[in-house]
């Protein structure tokens, strides 16, 4: 058969669309496979980054079908978000129109690649109708109390008259505009994730068989679970009048309680209410109110990174067991949003508090004794036991951790708490292309939601986006509406939500007909048989966010009676990077390639086969153009090969005993690659070394001559390459066989039964020959025809011993 990609990859990509034929049923009864990958953003083009994703997704979704389970295998866009705002602002163009003809451009590269998507049930994240059934989400959790409003210091850029999060502030500086930062105090809307947190952090036991664990352990340790000791650090009488008596005291928590005797100065984060006040009051000389401006300027994970600085608030509190005071610094480590922005600091026994400490030449106090002699040089941080610690000193560090806690709620001057780093999740942000947060200001009643009857409240098209404040809140009419409730005037909410609120419950909108969509976010039933996500692919930079996000969501909608499954995806497969010239792809660095101009060259099956080929899924995947090429002669190999088969309706039946020893070698090779084929789905996808052995078994087939063997290994091989390379595979299993060889395949063990195995054959423990054996040979015959192949090392010595390992060796002892 000559191969020519372009005429088969186009006749198959039309079958397919004209039969519909990779949706799924309804059939509930049916076994099911629901594998999903990360639905990409619209930025304008595919990159190679989504071939692999979408190539792997694909293959685990078509092997599934031909095993005859009912696949559900979809495909969206993310569709909000700031690029369509940059893209409005740099050419002049809506956002809405850029965003759309991004997805039909990169829905028509995709298609191209011959991916197995569900075509009925693609929507787009900014579709007016998924905005409804989200708005209506919101507003359920809202009257649930998971969502409140509050005030916080966040980021602000008062070029771009906008919040910023923490990974779009570069070096105290807006990554767009590069004008400093600055941190502002204000309102926004959260998401309780923390009244959930220690059910995501129980669950990640659920998820230990389907999850990388690096990925499990990212996420406690972003959830962060704590126990220790909360109390409170008294001010000094002489500090409080300092701050006009405005504060008593602040909180403190500490998971190490058994060091509190080695205290020796209190930090504070920059934004705590304590620092504000100096600040607002001139409390403090301009040169350290600078320095504190500074510090609020850098982002959250820049500081966590920076040198340790710090400026002496000229204050102290009362040590809350030895009455001594402490003086008070405010730090750039001390952040605002754990542990109420407060830390007792034990610098003889914390690397942090050490390093600040020797910055600023505080005292470094010892109260905990182990193997590691402390000389003051640096921190001594294990357990050990307690000295200079007063009525504790000799007990073990886990016993005074109970006892000291034990002692002052005894005092009522502090308890044991569990602290967790998660924070809850503000979603507010002052931007266009977003879901408008459903909520209304009324002068009257205050906060309400909108009727759900009024749902969506949908973007107005007429604005005009410079990259300068909220558009929204800047449009003549769309804020001003009547309140819900009394209908009296009053504002609609300008802020829209974070684009994760999107895509943290996308794939439970896919598990429904669309015939239900107008109606209801999903259908409980099809939910309920669907989910979990039984494959999700994406990459592990979204380990966290993204992925944790989901898992509330489902948690919460659980809650509000949407659903049944307590966790959204049950296996998650993390998939590397592709490489060039060892980097990471970026047009920045000019090593990008094309996906559309490969496919043009080489067609998408030879872009799959490289794709799964090159690597692992879990590995990084380093390009290499001449192995593309290799791909391609592979696939042209395959067609040209295909000659040496007949046409056939059914597998042919093959007597095993009568066949040539090359013949039952190459029935060997083809067997062990349709037994790879079930092996690799269970969870590894090694799918580089499936299509190894799928060589192999080629290259067998052309060790021998027997039309019936090579008809065989192509009804298998065709069935094995399917989810691979699926066009050239229909092409030539609808010539061949009438695609009947696209389905489950039984395996026959009798090929793996060998005629004659090969023994090693050693002298004292060196090898010196092999023999090939019937494998039915009795061992004094194996040993006989062992001797007789080394006879020759044998002259001169006496054989004093003969071992025989059937399958394996036969070792001569001779001297």
């Amino acid at each position: 058969m000559h191969y020519s990609p372009v005429e088969v990859e186009k006749k198959w990509q039309a079958h397919w669309d004209e039969t519909n034929a990779f949706e799924p049923n309804s059939d509930f009864s049916q076994k099911k496979k629901y594998i999903l990958s990360m639905f990409p953003y619209p930025s304008g083009r595919i990159h190679m980054g989504h071939v692999r994703n979408y190539t792997i997704g694909d293959a685990i979704a078509r092997h599934y079908r031909k095993l005859g389970f009912n696949v559900l295998h979809p495909i969206g866009w993310d569709s909000f978000g700031m690029p369509a705002e940059n893209a409005a602002i740099k050419h002049g163009i809506h956002p809405k129109k850029w965003t759309y003809e991004n997805i039909d451009y990169m829905r028509k590269e995709l298609s191209s690649l011959g991916l197995s998507f569900s075509k009925t049930r693609e929507f787009a994240a900014s579709d007016a109708l998924y905005t409804k059934h989200e708005q209506r989400i919101f507003i359920e959790m809202f009257e649930k109390g998971l969502v409140y409003q509050k005030s916080a210091t966040l980021n602000w850029c008062n070029t771009c008259q906008t919040v910023l999060a923490n990974e779009q502030v570069e070096e105290g500086c807006c990554w767009r505009c590069d004008n400093p930062v600055e941190q502002r105090l204000l309102p926004g809307y959260y998401l309780k994730i923390t009244h959930y947190a220690q059910e995501l952090l129980d669950d990640c036991e659920k998820l230990r068989e389907g999850w990388p664990s690096q990925v499990l352990t990212m996420q406690e340790n972003w959830i962060g679970r704590s126990e220790g000791l909360e109390f409170f650090f008294t001010l000094s009488d002489a500090s409080k009048a300092k701050l006009d008596n405005q504060f008593e005291s602040y909180k403190v928590f500490t998971t190490r309680p058994d060091t509190i005797f080695g205290v020796s100065y209190s930090a504070l984060a920059p934004e705590h209410p304590i620092v504000n006040y100096l600040m607002t009051h001139k409390l403090l000389s301009e040169d350290k109110i600078a320095q504190i401006k500074k510090m609020q300027s850098v982002g959250a994970r820049d500081r966590a990174q920076a040198p340790k600085e710090g400026v002496s608030l000229d204050i102290q509190v009362i040590h809350p067991l030895t009455g001594k005071e402490v003086p008070v610094w405010v730090a750039n480590f001390v952040l605002i949003e754990y542990g109420g922005g407060a830390v007792m600091a034990v610098p003889a026994h914390d690397e942090r508090d050490f390093e600040f400490a020797q910055k600023y030449h505080l005292p470094i106090l010892q109260s905990i004794e182990n193997s590691i002699v402390f000389d003051g040089s640096c921190a001594t941080t294990e357990y050990g036991t307690l000295v200079n610690s007063g009525e504790f000193s000799g007990l073990d560090s886990k016993s005074a951790q109970k006892k000291i806690i034990a002692h002052f709620e005894a005092q009522q001057i502090g308890t044991k708490v569990i602290n967790y780093k998660l924070r809850d999740w503000g979603i507010s942000r002052q931007r266009y292309w977003g879901a408008p947060i459903p909520m209304i200001h009324c002068p009257q009643c205050g906060l309400v939601p909108e009727k759900i009857e009024n749902l969506p409240v949908a973007l107005p098209d007429d604005v005009e986006i410079k990259g300068e404040g909220n558009p929204l809140d800047k449009h003549p009419t769309w804020k001003f509406t009547k309140c819900p409730v009394c209908n009296a005037d009053a504002i609609r909410e300008t802020d829209t939500m974070d684009t994760f609120f999107q895509s943290s419950w996308y794939f439970l909108r896919y598990t429904t007909d669309p015939s239900f969509w107008n109606d209801v976010p999903f259908d409980k039933q099809s939910a309920n048989y669907w989910m979990n996500v039984d494959q999700y692919v994406g990459g592990i930079e979204h380990a966290i966010l993204h992925l944790l996000y989901s898992r509330f969501f489902t948690k919460v909608l659980r809650d509000l009676g949407y659903v049944n499954c307590d966790e959204p995806f049950a296996n998650l497969l993390t998939q590397g990077m592709v490489l060039k010239d060892g980097s990471k792809m970026s047009k920045s660095k000019g090593n990008t390639v094309d996906p559309d101009a490969i496919i043009k060259e080489y067609g998408a099956d030879t872009a799959r086969l490289f794709i799964l080929f090159a690597a692992p899924p879990q590995k990084e995947l380093e390009w290499n153009d001449s192995a593309v090429e290799g791909a391609f002669r592979f696939l042209k190999k395959l067609a040209l090969k295909s000659e040496n088969a007949f046409v056939c309706k059914e597998i042919p039946t093959i007597n095993h005993d009568d066949l040539s020893k090359e013949s039952k070698y190459a029935r060997k090779k083809v067997y062990e690659a349709l037994k790879k084929s079930h092996d690799i789905y269970d969870g590894n996808y090694t799918f580089n070394t499936l299509i190894a052995a799928c060589m192999e078994a080629l290259n067998a087939l052309g060790e021998q001559d027997n039309k019936v063997v090579w008809t065989e290994g192509y009804f298998i091989l065709l069935n094995v390459l399917e989810p691979i390379i699926p066009h050239i595979c229909w092409e030539m299993s609808e010539t061949l066989f009438g695609l009947i060889n696209l389905s489950t395949i039984e395996i026959k063990e009798e090929v793996f039964v060998e005629d004659t195995m090969i023994l090693a054959v050693t002298i004292n423990g060196k090898k010196r020959a092999e023999v090939e054996v019937s494998a039915t040979i009795s061992k004094e015959e194996a040993l006989l025809v062992g001797k007789q192949s080394v006879s020759k090392w044998l002259e001169g010595f006496s054989i004093v011993k003969e071992i025989y390992v059937a399958n394996k060796l036969i070792n001569l002892v001779v001297k």
